[in-house]
């Protein structure tokens, strides 16, 4: 009866391979998702990064990416040069080529040349202000980050949280084979692709070397919330996304 074990298995893989040999959509449907991020938002600033070189290896060509390093000053504290310190979580953006065939992934299979040893996988639901709940993807994981130029200098581990989701043009989910499945129903019915975002956003928790205090799980999970809840309210045209 060992065959039985390779049902779901067989199943899923032929699903999500079942996309390759449908036939081309006639339209294109845009992304509810607004690319240009802000310079300042909800005492948050904004830097710009540039994509990772395994995430333009991976990725189709005509994959657009909107990538920033945000920091937010920590109420109250300030390092010996009279700075004040700050929050700091990591923001990327990744909108789909026009390619369904040579698309977006799920971040877990990035995140490890990111430096990532995923550790746990669950769901989170997160009420927005417009009144919104929105489900997104909560990955925990430990983060090896390269020590510096100097030589022999040793990489650093951080512990890591990381929320996740993804944009389509009229929906949101936070399953990736939900999506194929959506992308499947899209061509054979409605004669149209989505183009998907994802939308990642991670902070560090534990000892951050600029921190003085202490990061709990619970504050950095607080955190990611917050700015989710801000950055989606602005980001994404709410008025055509039906879910």
């Amino acid at each position: 009866m060992r065959w039985k074990l390779w049902i779901l298995p067989l199943f899923m893989i032929g699903t999500l391979s079942a996309i390759y040999f449908l036939p081309q959509a006639g339209k294109i449907a845009q992304s509810a998702i607004k690319m240009e991020l802000p310079d300042q938002e909800d005492g948050w600033s904004f830097k710009a990064i540039p994509p990772s070189q395994e995430e333009l290896a991976i990725l189709s060509k005509d994959t657009q990416f909107s990538k920033a390093i945000c920091l937010s000053p920590r109420p109250g504290e300030i390092n010996a040069e009279g700075f004040l310190i700050p929050d700091r979580v990591d923001l990327s953006v990744v909108l789909s080529g026009y390619d369904l065939n040579n698309s977006i992934h799920r971040p877990e299979r990035c995140m490890p040349a990111q430096g990532h040893e995923i550790l746990s996988s669950s769901n989170r639901h997160i009420t927005l202000a417009n009144g919104r709940t929105i489900t997104v993807k909560r990955l925990l994981s430990t983060q090896k980050v390269p020590g510096g130029a100097a030589k022999g200098s040793q990489p650093v581990r951080f512990d890591c949280v990381t929320y996740y989701f993804f944009v389509g043009h009229d929906q949101t989910t936070h399953d990736h084979l939900k999506r194929t499945m959506i992308d499947m129903q899209d061509r054979l019915v409605r004669g149209m692709d989505q183009r998907w975002a994802y939308v990642s956003m991670s902070m560090w928790f534990g000892k951050v070397p600029w921190i003085e205090s202490t990061i709990s799980e619970q504050e950095a999970d607080k955190k990611l919330e917050d700015f989710l809840a801000n950055f989606t309210e602005n980001q994404i045209a709410w008025q055509q996304v039906k879910n």
